[in-house]
């Protein structure tokens, strides 16, 4: 399902989105654009021209130039498969700049001239997935590689949860899992087809997402050492023997602190805890509960008491700032219940915003999925049971891809995304 757009809505869509990857190079200093901070991806150089190549070859028609092919399509971070070119074999910054700035001016002229603008609906939703992306490849960088936003600030005000909800019991219902056709959003990926109904037995379901004060006890009580907690699908724990607590904290003479995009701080313990799906999984089971499945966060997100389902979890209201911390507005995430405008019928905080939240079901299609025919790889090709589907958003997802039907995914061993997670009880 595509709306179709009036050419000035799609132009400065697409003008926003460009800014917003633009501006997220320009913060770095050029010593960084040749790394690779996360080992399974491409250098970062690779992106500088990825985007602008993904447009032209998408829009313009199929490969003209040694560049179009060259930045055309991005890697899987597949364990153990890991990219061996070297900085030398790429091309200079200027030479990957002219060539972005030929393709842009193809895909204006094409937009200039278009009817149909489902491809620009592809470039723009794809550009600003990556400008998330981007954002998990620059955190781990030095942070003298990257300039500081002036706008940058560090949420750590208390939040009063006296009210709150540990956890709530959901009632057995349906929920719909999929795009509705002729609801508010204006486009979906081919993995969002077709809407269907889904019944879900009642279960109970943490209000907030755990933080990590509260895996910080899980560590303390050697949760990384029990290498039989995750077995799944052939899958197996992590080496116990090189990670003993998540990516993004730091010990330090017996104490904790945590690794922002800018700076190292004492470890926020209120904040949502940011982990792989392996270390999501073990924590749980610690706990004795599981994680949800996609159909049961989308019953305690969009589903109510009284039947109907909304939009987003707080109704039908566009998403605002007072909603949640999604849309690029923050470099971090919020305390844990910072956003009650954003809760759900039933009460629980956060669904969209503040990290993706990790669920239990594998990627896989839809009954009646069909792959895009113009890229038929995107989503097809991780339908393989090694990616767990995410929900929700993160401070870096952007306001278009906040559709109860959007469906991120990656494997179980990647601990590099601003993921988190919440416990359930069936």
């Amino acid at each position: 399902m595509v709306v179709q757009l009036p050419r000035e809505t799609m132009q400065a869509r697409l003008s926003a989105a460009r800014t917003e990857t633009d501006g997220l190079f320009d913060m770095l200093a050029p010593a960084a654009m040749y790394e690779r901070p996360i080992s399974e991806r491409h250098r970062i150089i690779f992106y500088l021209g990825h985007f602008e190549a993904f447009d032209r070859n998408m829009i313009c028609g199929p490969s003209v130039s040694e560049l179009d092919g060259l930045f055309a399509r991005g890697i899987d971070p597949v364990d153990g498969k890991l990219p061996d070119d070297a900085p030398g074999d790429w091309p200079s910054i200027e030479t990957i700049r002219q060539y972005n700035r030929q393709a842009r001016a193809s895909v204006d002229k094409a937009l200039d001239a278009a009817t149909d603008s489902l491809m620009f609906h592809v470039a723009v939703e794809h550009r600003l997935m990556h400008a998330e992306t981007l954002a998990y490849m620059f955190h781990w960088l030095p942070f003298e590689w990257k300039r500081r936003p002036s706008r940058y600030s560090v949420s750590h005000e208390p939040v009063d949860r006296s009210n709150s909800k540990r956890m709530v019991t959901i009632p057995a219902g349906d929920t719909t899992l999929g795009l509705q056709p002729g609801g508010p959003f204006v486009f979906g990926w081919d993995n969002e087809f077709q809407a269907h109904s889904v019944y879900v037995p009642e279960f109970a379901v943490d209000t907030l997402n755990v933080t990590n004060g509260e895996f910080l006890e899980f560590v303390r009580a050697g949760g990384y050492g029990q290498r039989s907690l995750w077995d799944a699908s052939g899958w197996h724990w992590i080496n116990s023997d090189a990670i003993h607590h998540p990516k993004f904290w730091v010990e330090r003479s017996e104490q904790w602190f945590y690794r922002t995009m800018f700076e190292e701080i004492p470890l926020p313990s209120e904040w949502p805890v940011y982990v792989s799906h392996a270390e999501a999984h073990a924590f749980v089971r610690w706990k004795g509960r599981e994680l949800p499945t996609e159909a049961q966060y989308h019953r305690a997100a969009f589903g109510s008491p009284e039947g109907p389902e909304r939009s987003f979890p707080w109704g039908e209201q566009k998403p605002g700032p007072q909603h949640g911390n999604f849309n690029f507005r923050s470099w971090t995430p919020a305390p844990v219940g910072s956003f009650p405008a954003g809760r759900s019928a039933f009460g629980i905080f956060e669904l969209m915003g503040n990290g993706w939240e990790w669920t239990s079901t594998p990627f896989a299609p839809f009954p009646g999925f069909e792959p895009f025919p113009f890229y038929s790889g995107y989503s097809a090709d991780f339908f393989d049971g090694r990616h767990f589907v995410m929900k929700g958003a993160s401070p870096r997802t952007a306001e278009s891809l906040l559709r109860p039907s959007f469906r991120n995914w990656f494997q179980p061993f990647y601990p590099n995304i601003y993921a988190t997670f919440r416990c359930v009880e069936n």
